[in-house]
């Protein structure tokens, strides 16, 4: 299985990242992924609806970074924690397509960013984001539903597409946590510029169980 670090090379082809991605997503939805209407492998699958989501992200080899080690970059951009709880709510500070200290994707979607590569910006900040869950509460299997993501995107004037480039976020969610707990409300809105030249940004609410 293609490492999800990898699909951020760009000498794979954006294209053919996006094929196995969405075809991972409807996996999870419960949709068949060919036009004979085969599906996945039934073993497969079931194990697959078995695993929780911390079994899910490994199996899927999803490169989750430990914040708890290296520290929230968020840091670098500003006087800001990663995170703040009230009760049952996790509201996690922004998150942007960075692994370690390198943006993977700059620039402005509708000029030098296309809208695949925006989709896999948004993938890798989801990736971010499971992160900054697990240095909140610990474990991906607290999760009790992803409640709502704000999300930004950089495009110029014309771009209409913001949509498209913020499903690279939500369809890892339904990947890792199924389409009742992973599939939350969204709102993606296109702005002129964000922090160091990133191209996408997230602002996550989540619902964790337990204490």
């Amino acid at each position: 299985m293609i490492h999800d670090r990898l699909l951020l090379d760009r000498n794979i082809g954006a294209g053919a990242c996006l094929a196995k991605l969405h075809r991972r997503t409807e996996a999870a939805q419960g949709r068949t992924l060919d036009s004979g209407g085969a599906g996945v492998d039934d073993v497969e699958k079931k194990e697959t609806d078995m695993a929780s989501p911390e079994q899910l992200a490994l199996m899927m080899g999803l490169d989750i970074p430990d914040f708890d080690q290296m520290g929230y970059y968020g840091a670098d951009y500003g006087t800001m924690k990663p995170f703040h709880r009230v009760g049952s709510l996790l509201f996690l500070s922004g998150h942007v397509a960075q692994i370690g200290a390198e943006i993977t994707h700059k620039g402005r979607l509708g000029k030098d960013v296309t809208t695949e590569e925006g989709y896999l910006a948004a993938r890798q900040t989801g990736i971010n984001v499971l992160g900054g869950i697990k240095q909140a509460v610990g474990s991906l299997d607290r999760v009790k539903s992803i409640v709502r993501t704000l999300n930004f995107v950089v495009c110029t004037p014309e771009y209409e597409e913001v949509h498209k480039v913020s499903s690279g976020l939500s369809d890892l969610f339904v990947e890792v946590f199924g389409r009742e707990r992973g599939l939350g409300g969204r709102a993606t809105i296109g702005v002129m510029a964000l922090a160091n030249g990133v191209c996408f940004e997230t602002w996550a609410t989540v619902e964790i169980e337990g204490d």
